[in-house]
């Protein structure tokens, strides 16, 4: 019964975070462009399998992995062996982002529509990789107090630079690899083993120290995804199409096979979390599992979660990006686009769980100096303003390299000009904006406009949407925390 009610409440939960998205396209197809698309009743059950596949997915998380990452979080920092802490933040970053589920969505996307050239396993391995790497050296400088502002002025220093030797075809997908690394999976385990690290050690501050392992996990994949970009892409290949995944054929047996297919593939997407828990749990610590029937059961409920998300998406989210940006493109108008983009960028952020959770977090870790509607308001804003240039980009056809280069040379300067507690805290909200809704939807509307556009590359101009929703809130919580603190200043001097 307690397991029923726990999945009518996130059922509840899920519904919510895909209710703006419903108002914003139910209010363009009805007031803007007057008509209803052909595959309508197809797209609300797919928004329906997104809404059950989510709340399965969080209720598994709740019952096993969640629990018990926080449980071995709390007796490695009890046990003070820095080896054996930066082997497990290495470990939950990789299996948790190897795992992650608008990963696989991107992945999969950038290897269809590159023909292969990309492949989508060796994409997420490398992107794992990464994070687990940088998730790492972040529980390293939490552990030796080191200030973030000089890890990432010289990490974006490097983004900047190795975006203007990247290929034209892999700085868009780079970049949304680093924003989808941080999502339902990662940000609550990450910033558990931030915070808990910071606070289990005299001399660090939950603000300062806790934060920041979510901005490292954003940051490391644009660059390692653009250098992988540079030494595998030979440059000569076609735009490619836009390659759904068909939907299920009418076959009964055929269908199941394939439903069997895929429920095996989710098990071994997720059964790298799986294995790094038993190995720490049992190898590592030599104790058992607190509720071995439980975290089980758990673990079943994240499958079919996954798997019932990722035909959410075939049904539901991807249609809608793509057929709202055919449907805008065909009539011309552009301005309602810009305005489409706009309200779902804000909607979904207003509604994001992660960033709820963050920022509840941070106004406790600060002691009043932040408030967390308001940050929620600023990061929103930001999210939608991201996206709004994003989409004017890929409208214009003008090079991202530019866009992106420029966006971070203002979060550098910002990153000297801003005061120091903002800076870890604003680093990781800029990595929790892209959630499971959020990141397709916005994936296909980037892939929508440039498959309908004359002149544009699908793979140069289609991705990179995500990338501009993570990059904006950071400039927006930045120069609201440098305005305070001078409206502070100036009220001191004036006083």
């Amino acid at each position: 019964m307690y397991y029923i009610r726990a999945f009518g409440q996130s059922l509840l939960h899920a519904l919510k975070n895909l209710f703006p998205i419903v108002v914003v396209v139910v209010f363009f197809q009805l007031v803007v462009l007057q008509q209803m698309p052909d595959n309508t009743l197809s797209m609300a059950i797919g928004l329906l399998i997104v809404a059950v596949g989510v709340a399965l997915f969080l209720q598994g998380l709740e019952l096993s992995i969640f629990p018990v990452g926080k449980s071995l979080s709390n007796q490695f920092a009890r046990k003070g062996s820095v080896p054996v802490l930066l082997s497990f933040g290495f470990a939950m970053g990789f299996s948790a982002v190897i795992a992650e589920p608008a990963l696989i969505a991107v992945a999969e996307q950038a290897q269809g529509i590159s023909e292969g050239k990309i492949n989508a396993f060796t994409l997420r391995l490398l992107v794992a990789t990464s994070v687990g790497l940088v998730i790492a050296l972040g529980v390293f400088r939490t552990i030796f107090g080191y200030p973030l502002h000089w890890f990432m002025i010289t990490g974006y220093i490097t983004v900047v630079v190795v975006t203007w030797f990247a290929p034209q075809e892999i700085v868009g997908l780079a970049y949304d690899s680093g924003g989808v690394t941080t999502n339902v999976v990662t940000v609550p385990l990450i910033t558990a083993l931030g915070i808990g690290l910071a606070a289990s050690i005299r001399g660090r501050n939950p603000l300062t120290d806790g934060f920041g392992l979510v901005a490292l996990a954003v940051m490391v994949p644009m660059i390692t995804v653009q250098l992988y970009g540079i030494a595998v892409y030979n440059g000569d290949g076609s735009d490619g199409a836009l390659l759904m995944v068909p939907q299920y054929e009418s076959e009964t047996i055929s269908g199941f096979l394939k439903m069997l297919v895929e429920l095996a593939g989710m098990l071994k997407d997720v059964a790298p979390i799986i294995l790094t828990i038993l190995f720490f749990q049992y190898i590592v610590l030599r104790r058992g599992l607190a509720n071995p029937p439980k975290i089980l059961f758990g673990f079943v409920l994240v499958i079919l979660g996954l798997y019932a998300f990722v035909v959410g998406l075939r049904l539901g989210l991807f249609p809608i990006g793509t057929s709202m940006a055919e449907q805008l493109i065909e009539q011309e108008r552009f301005g309602f686009i810009y305005l489409f983009a706009f309200m779902i960028g804000f909607a979904t952020t207003l509604a994001e769980p992660a960033l709820l959770a963050v920022g509840k977090q941070a106004e406790e870790a600060a002691s009043g100096r932040i408030n967390g509607n308001a940050i929620r308001l600023l990061v929103a804003l930001g999210v939608a303003t991201g996206i709004t240039i994003g989409v004017h980009r890929i409208i214009a056809g003008d090079l991202m390299h530019y866009y992106i280069m420029s966006g971070y040379t203002l979060v550098i300067i910002l990153t000297v000009l801003a005061p120091k507690y903002i800076v870890a805290l604003a680093y990781d909200l800029g990595g929790v904006t892209t959630s499971e809704v959020t990141v397709p939807l916005v994936t296909a509307l980037g892939i929508g406009l440039a498959s309908n556009i004359e002149g544009r590359s699908v793979l140069i101009d289609g991705f990179g949407l995500i990338a501009f929703a993570s990059m904006f809130p950071i400039i927006s919580v930045m120069l609201y925390a440098i305005t305070m603190q001078w409206l502070v200043d100036r009220r001191g001097l004036s006083s």
